[in-house]
């Protein structure tokens, strides 16, 4: 059985030992730390003009076709923008109905306050 010391590994990689030897993989080679301390995204490929521009412009001022991944993305924006329209939409509909219940439950209170028994006889003629 082969031993690994700890020197040999790094902090982010991986170790696999079988039967013909061993193999390192990196998790990760981007220093994620410094990517959040800049307010940059974990993915640097994720977003930017080389990934939101088209690849090429036409000399005559034609529109260039969306590439295919720029048709994805976009389809996909459309969908987080229609279930933030559709959510936003659930979430004042409750905040309305909480405020109906509340009044509802006001009044009622009321309605019970005014309804209680009232002095009666002698009890009413000192008031």
């Amino acid at each position: 059985m082969l031993q690994i010391t700890r020197n040999c590994l790094a902090k982010t990689a991986t170790a696999t030992v079988t039967q013909r030897g061993i193999a390192l993989t990196a998790a990760r080679s981007i220093d994620q730390k410094w990517r959040a301390g800049k307010g940059l995204p974990e993915n640097p490929n994720a977003f930017g003009p080389l990934t939101n521009l088209p690849d090429f412009t036409y000399l005559d001022g034609r529109p260039t076709p969306l590439g295919a991944n720029q048709k994805r993305r976009l389809l996909k924006q459309q969908e987080i923008a229609t279930k933030i329209v559709e959510l936003s939409g659930e979430l004042e509909f409750a905040k309305q109905r909480h405020e109906r219940l509340k009044e509802a439950a006001a009044s009622e209170k009321q309605r019970l306050i005014q309804n209680k028994l009232k002095p009666k006889g002698h009890l009413l003629l000192k008031k």
